[in-house]
């Protein structure tokens, strides 16, 4: 008789299913065919590896991050494009003309990923690996490269440490970012976004996220090497790294979990966070933005019961902080849309 693996069958299924279906059928002698006639295909959880899976299945919660899953079940950002939401986030563009002007000259990127089914997300972008300057955003690699340095003893996780990495990112201080940069080292920080584990900077595919100076001070300087430039991003890489960070994958589990600790609770309420605060008050938003002059960036991990997205969007327009807002508000809406 033919064996099906219970997990690479179930994880299928939404997780609301799998709730449903392990909690109705009494899975030691469940026989399931096509036309409801007995089959020769059962279904058996009498192993324990079966009873393993099951076990598994049944303990998945999506409610808090990061998300404990096998890390073997977990899909590439890469191969999640989602032409439904593609057509969704196209349609957004198309709702304001000049939206589509900066988007046509590289001015304006925006990258979401839809996780309400996090096991199934779906990925979409307007100019996915167009590299740009990206301001304070990319201190988010920084955070990485503090988190791995930690994790290797090549550096200690003293209070001034810990202090130094909640104030480059919830606050954006450069001091605290030119301090943790010096501390990891910049080739350290470049060798570890190209590192294959993550490839969040990506040679042959646009770049990515990319720090190749401190913000101020310190004189070293590694340009990234398809642009030379020093804080760059990519809204794809950007939405990799979050989404990655979701499944606690950068470093590990724990240090995955730390860095959403540090990038909770933003003490910045402008851009994304300032539309947040209005139609999502008790949703958790881990985030980092930046702003130069004419270049705003914004990032989010956004987390509730009825929301679970990703959202990115680097702009060069002297009305990008209002245009961030307008954006988030229409992809807030497609999102959280019934159905």
């Amino acid at each position: 008789m033919k064996k099906v693996t219970v997990f690479s069958l179930l994880l299928s299924l939404s997780p609301l299913v799998i709730n449903y279906l392990f909690h109705l059928t009494p899975w030691g002698s469940a026989i399931w065919s096509k036309d409801g006639i007995e089959s020769t295909t059962e279904i058996t959880a009498t192993t324990p590896d079966s009873v393993a899976d099951l076990n598994t299945l049944a303990s998945l919660s999506f409610n808090t991050l990061p998300l404990q899953v096998p890390q073997d079940s977990v899909s590439q950002l890469e191969d999640l494009h989602d032409q439904d939401l593609q057509a969704k986030l196209e349609s957004i563009l198309r709702s304001n003309p000049k939206w589509v002007g900066l988007s046509k000259a590289n001015n304006l990127s925006i990258g979401i990923v839809d996780m309400k089914d996090p096991m199934h997300s779906h990925f979409a972008a307007i100019n996915p690996d167009n590299m740009v300057y990206a301001a304070s955003l990319p201190k988010i690699a920084i955070l990485l490269a503090s988190e791995d340095a930690i994790e290797k003893g090549l550096i200690k996780e003293t209070p001034d440490v810990r202090s130094d990495m909640r104030m480059m990112i919830a606050k954006s201080s450069n001091e605290a970012a030119s301090r943790m940069a010096n501390r990891v080292g910049i080739k350290h920080i470049g060798e570890l976004m190209q590192d294959p584990r993550y490839n969040l900077y990506d040679p042959f595919n646009g770049g990515g996220l990319w720090v190749g100076k401190a913000y101020g001070g310190g004189s070293t300087r590694i340009g990234d090497p398809i642009k030379n430039l020093s804080h760059a991003a990519s809204v794809k890489q950007v939405c990799k790294y979050y989404y990655m960070l979701a499944f606690g994958q950068l470093v590990s589990p724990e240090r995955s979990k730390d860095m959403l600790s540090l990038l909770v609770d933003p003490e910045l309420h402008h851009k994304f966070v300032s539309v947040l605060d209005r139609v999502a008050p008790t949703a958790k938003v881990y985030r980092k933005s930046g702003t130069w002059a004419n270049w705003h960036a914004d990032s989010a991990l956004v987390w509730d019961k009825t929301r679970k997205y990703i959202v990115v969007a680097l702009a060069e327009d002297a009305s990008g902080e209002s245009m961030l807002r307008e954006l988030m508000v229409k992809i807030d809406n497609a999102l959280v849309a019934k159905g």
